[in-house]
């Protein structure tokens, strides 16, 4: 047998010896790279494959998750009413899975507007001196005393002047909003004027005055028991800031000081000067009804 035949015989080489390879790494046999996962940014293509990149989308969020924020219902569960056209946008109905809303969109559900936020309410004890308005140009504000309370976009309801004081509400709750402006909420104010207020003026605000020829009408009116006649008690539905002095004012009086004690069924217990609370969802419940 030649040395060669006995080669062939031997232990097989890696590149020869009966073809068998014990996977060697000679050039050509290096083993092959597997594919990797998928990278991100192809499952977002495939996902919004016809819509808009989420590099453009801005500061938006998908509808359905705007939905689930509500408390409505699930984001699946969202899905499903997106479908069947029960939601809104801007007026519009948005039927588009993945659709982008924007914070200064109106989304409505059911005919019904909705919020992401959880639904909010704060009732503040307003000192004198601080601005009840949310322009950033007055100065010291109500929205400045109530900053650390929230982040969810709260709204005052109402008006006080800035030397008044007392019960304030901030909510972003769109449905009460909406029931004040339209109807009114009871509020009962403590007010002192300049002198005393004769019983005739008083009765002639107790049955209702023309202003600038508007008719301007209260609730109630009634001397404070056990103060001078220069204080009274008056209860009004106006929730503006400027219809207090201007009854008096019509009767040829001062206002001193104006400080609302009950704003519908709240008080001011237990909440000093200056100071805010969040309302339990007794308070919330008597104050929609209110």
């Amino acid at each position: 047998m030649s040395r060669r035949d006995q080669g062939s015989k031997g232990k097989p080489s890696g590149r020869g010896g009966n073809n068998v390879r014990k996977g060697s790494h000679a050039r050509g046999n290096a083993p092959i790279k597997k594919d990797g996962p998928k990278k991100p940014f192809i499952k977002e293509n495939r996902e919004n494959k016809g819509g808009v990149s989420k590099k453009k989308l801005g500061d938006g969020i998908r509808l359905n998750k705007y939905i689930a924020n509500s408390g409505i219902c699930s984001r699946r569960e969202a899905d499903t009413y997106i479908a069947t056209g029960l939601v809104t946008v801007n007026g519009k109905i948005i039927n588009e899975m993945g659709f982008q809303v924007k914070p200064t969109d109106e989304v409505k559900f059911d005919g019904r507007r909705i919020n992401p936020e959880p639904v909010t309410h704060i009732l503040l004890n307003k000192p004198k001196g601080v601005a009840s308005t949310n322009s950033e140009s007055k100065g010291l504000t109500v929205m400045d005393l109530i900053a650390n309370a929230t982040s969810a976009k709260v709204k005052p309801v109402g008006r006080l002047g800035r030397n008044a004081t007392g019960l304030f509400l901030f909510t972003n709750d769109d449905v009460l909003i909406n029931k004040i402006h339209k109807k009114g909420m009871s509020r009962l104010f403590h007010i002192e004027l300049d002198k005393n207020l004769k019983g005739d003026d008083l009765q002639k605000i107790q049955e209702g005055l023309k202003i600038e020829g508007k008719e301007v009408a209260v609730e109630e009116i009634k001397y404070v028991d056990n103060a001078p006649k220069k204080e009274v008690g008056l209860k009004i539905k106006n929730m503006g800031n400027s219809i207090i002095r201007d009854i008096f004012e019509h009767l040829g009086y001062q206002v001193v000081r104006v400080d609302c004690v009950t704003l519908g069924p709240l008080t001011k217990k237990d909440l000093p000067r200056g100071r805010w609370r969040m309302l339990t969802p007794e308070e919330i419940n008597l104050f929609s009804m209110a």
